[in-house]
């Protein structure tokens, strides 16, 4: 029964030993925190248990001697010992991302001595007669030991290394436990830091949502190949698939909860590339997606996938009587309308939202507390406006390649029927108080409403034209480009060597220049930067999205920008564009299809010689692209 490993927390840590039960919550409840390879666990309820319980439990009269030994022995100098505290025990199943155990369910009883201060994991199989067979070979130990008073540390206890079985799925490897796991419960021991949010899929069963994800995932693997969109495919396909998933499991578990058998009719507010569509339509479930700009892609899914370009204002004219389900995924400056327009087109109408930019009901939302994060103060207004709505709210958290995964759920009412007249002109004081609301921008005073009807079932409900959403601002049509690169050229080159020229002055006055050989400048602040500037400059530059610094960082062949400070880019230093990326050399015989900046301008001209420079060093070696457009398979889906 051999110690494995120890670590050791930092010293003076003040969070222990409440710090130590936190973190390995976090191990017993989301395993898939750590263990990649899991979709999540299934926990039961924790009992106490008394030690000479444990025999009942365990239930194998060889095993439980040395278990029990295993259990009760090398008692721990931790502060709080009290052998006589009531033990507590729990069963979590393990849920992995691919079933590559059959019908077998593994499982762990874990048992938490609070006294000692550890807490120990018994491995189990029960196939699908009930049949359990217990792991000895793999039980082991995660005790606090507090040695010297000060000195706290971490310990891994086996019962067993030389018969020790990994799988790294049920069965972690022994290293992995050492290296990964215990480092990590000693931080988040140390941090003891709660989340603003609930945890992942808190209102899905995972097992389900496990199974459906790898088949979704499968099924429209093919289409990260074909993307046509700008954005990275990798990013928005997975994550169209893992929102896709998360619905089509709440809505089955909405059909049994209310013995449904129709599948939920949709439609999706800002609906963007139209894949959750293309996807939500696939798999069986009626809907549409209504956006203001049509998008690329939208050829390619077929005619089975019903997509509307159409700006959408919250009015009479947009409500879904005949629809089951208004959805939002990132739909900025609708989602605060997406509860109002559930609410009002029917009682049995729910929504589902993904708040992402923080827009309020006539302009962008500003903050008012400053005690939480902008993204929680955001998500709890949504829930406001879902309670005003009369929406009994849920919140859960996707999991999704994003950093903004907090959805908003609404699919059942706090109020009877009979009650509509009053929550409805609840809901109409509501919107009015926040358009009044001081720090909330109105756009424009007045929207006329001449679209046609866009009932759920074609029908109008309401004179079309009739509009309480008057000061909302659709989206444009046509995208306006904002990150500089529609500016005049000539514009541009103007204030690139402006402030190269500064830099470069601000050592060939000094002589530093000449001493290192070639003048690499000095550097400036982009708010120095910003003096150099003339008002008229300044003014076009503001209206782009990041100004002077997306400026800067756009002409990256000639500057490099690093923790607010502006330097002039050395090419002979082989440093990445990005923290995150590599630079590779040129490939002899590429293609150079723009002019060298430092060969035009700099007094001492490029420092790399033209056969190891990227960029052309004259019009002679300058070469367009000849590579061909890519072309899309139509069939692909």
């Amino acid at each position: 029964m051999p110690k494995l490993f120890d670590i050791k927390f930092p010293g003076g840590c003040k969070t222990l030993p409440d710090g130590f039960w936190s973190a390995i919550d976090v191990w017993i409840k989301k395993a898939h925190v750590v263990n990649k390879r899991l979709c999540g666990v299934k926990e039961s309820d924790s009992k106490d248990v008394d030690p000479e319980d444990l025999r009942l439990l365990l239930d194998d009269p060889e095993l439980f001697p040395d278990v029990l030994l295993f259990l009760s022995s090398r008692a721990s100098s931790a502060h709080g010992h009290r052998p006589d505290k009531p033990w507590s025990y729990s069963v979590r199943t393990f849920i992995p991302k691919v079933n590559c155990y059959g019908q077998n369910l593994h499982k762990e009883v874990i048992l938490k001595d609070f006294g000692r201060q550890r807490v120990t994991f018994i491995p189990f199989e029960e196939d699908t007669e009930g049949k359990v067979s217990l792991k000895k070979c793999n039980i082991y130990q995660i005790a606090l030991c507090n040695q010297d008073c000060e000195e706290w540390a971490l310990e891994l206890h086996v019962l067993s290394v030389d018969s020790w079985f990994s799988d790294g799925i049920a069965y972690p490897k022994l290293p992995w436990l050492s290296s990964d796991l215990l480092p990590k419960l000693v931080r988040w021991a140390t941090e003891c830091k709660s989340s603003e949010f609930k945890s992942t899929l808190s209102l899905l069963p995972v097992e389900k949502y496990s199974l459906m994800y790898q088949k979704l995932k499968e099924k429209y693997k093919a289409m990260v190949k074909v993307w046509p969109e700008v954005t990275d495919p990798e990013k928005f396909v997975y994550e169209d698939v893992a929102i896709a998933t998360y619905l089509l499991v709440l809505w089955a578990e909405e059909r049994a909860e209310k013995s449904l058998t129709a599948r939920q009719s949709f439609v999706d507010l800002g609906c963007g590339n139209g894949l959750l569509v293309h996807i939500l339509t696939n798999e069986g479930h009626p809907g549409r997606g209504i956006d203001v700009r049509r998008r690329k892609i939208w050829d390619m899914y077929g005619p089975q996938t019903l997509l509307e370009e159409k700006a959408i204002t919250p009015s009479e004219s947009f409500l879904f009587p005949g629809t089951d389900w208004l959805i939002g995924n990132h739909s900025d400056e609708l989602t605060p309308w997406i509860p109002v327009i559930a609410a009002r087109s029917s009682y049995s109408c729910c929504y589902f939202v993904l708040p992402c930019c923080f827009f309020d009901f006539y302009g962008k939302y500003q903050r008012r507390q400053c005690k939480k994060s902008q993204y929680k103060e955001y998500i709890d207004f949504i829930a406001e406006v879902s309670q005003v709505c009369g929406f009994s709210t849920e919140e859960d958290c996707l999991r999704i390649p994003s950093t903004k995964r907090v959805c908003l759920v609404g699919k059942s009412r706090n109020y009877q029927l009979s009650d509509e007249l009053n929550l409805e002109q609840q809901r109409a004081h509501y919107i009015h108080s926040r358009r009044a609301a001081p720090g909330v921008i109105v756009q424009r005073s007045d929207i006329s409403n001449d679209e046609d009807c866009c009932n759920g079932n074609g029908s109008c409900n309401s004179t079309p034209g009739s509009s309480w959403g008057a000061g909302f601002l659709p989206r444009d049509r046509v995208e306006t480009v904002r990150n500089c690169a529609a500016l005049p050229r000539d514009f541009v080159d103007g204030v690139v060597l402006q402030v190269a020229n500064v830099l470069l002055g601000m050592t060939a006055a000094d002589g530093e220049g000449s001493r290192r050989g070639w003048n690499q400048g000095g550097s400036l602040s982009v708010s120095e930067v910003a003096g150099l500037l003339g008002q008229e400059t300044l003014q076009l530059l503001k209206k782009e999205c990041g100004g002077l610094q997306t400026l800067l960082r756009n002409n990256h062949q000639v500057f490099r920008v690093e923790g607010g400070r502006v330097y002039i880019r050395d090419w002979r230093e082989r440093k990445p564009l990005r923290a995150d990326a590599k630079r590779k050399p040129v490939t002899p015989g590429a293609l150079k299809t723009r002019l060298c900046w430092f060969h035009a301008h700099h007094p001492q001209g490029c420092p790399l010689q033209p056969e190891n420079c990227a960029f052309a060093h004259g019009s002679d070696d300058l070469r367009p692209s000849t590579r061909p457009l890519k072309k899309i398979k139509n069939d692909a889906f």
